[in-house]
């Protein structure tokens, strides 16, 4: 059974760091693109990011650029969001997905197949 479970999350300052892991079962994350997504109360799902942990590649959304680093461990079958320099609008629900297709566009929540819970970031100004 496919599963993904993302933690790590908590309350920060703005100006602060948290890394928020992605740990999978029941499949290879080096076969698999993983993405990261939020979701602020009353809004939808928005993609952060997303790596193909086959070669490496990675994509953000333009407002977490320079700040958030998306990192895979084969080797733990796991993936990783590293969220450095955080603002208060960061605050939300964050979610990793995963799809079996080598590159997924992370602004398509529709595209991914697997979903984990969530774990809450919270950035106090």
């Amino acid at each position: 059974e496919v599963q993904l479970q993302a933690s790590g999350g908590g309350l920060v300052q703005a100006g602060g760091s948290l890394r928020l892991s992605c740990a999978a079962s029941g499949f290879t994350v080096e076969n698999y693109s993983i993405g990261w997504f939020r979701q602020k109360p009353g809004k939808g799902k928005e993609g952060v990011g997303s790596i193909s942990t086959q070669d490496g590649s990675t994509d953000y959304k333009n407002s977490v650029k320079g700040r958030f680093t998306i990192s895979s461990d084969k080797a733990k079958n796991m993936v990783y969001l590293q969220m450095d320099n955080l603002e208060p609008e960061d605050t939300a629900l964050y979610y990793c997905a995963g799809s079996p297709s080598l590159w997924v566009d992370y602004s398509a929540d529709f595209l991914w197949t697997y979903w984990g819970q969530g774990t809450q970031v919270t950035v106090s100004s």
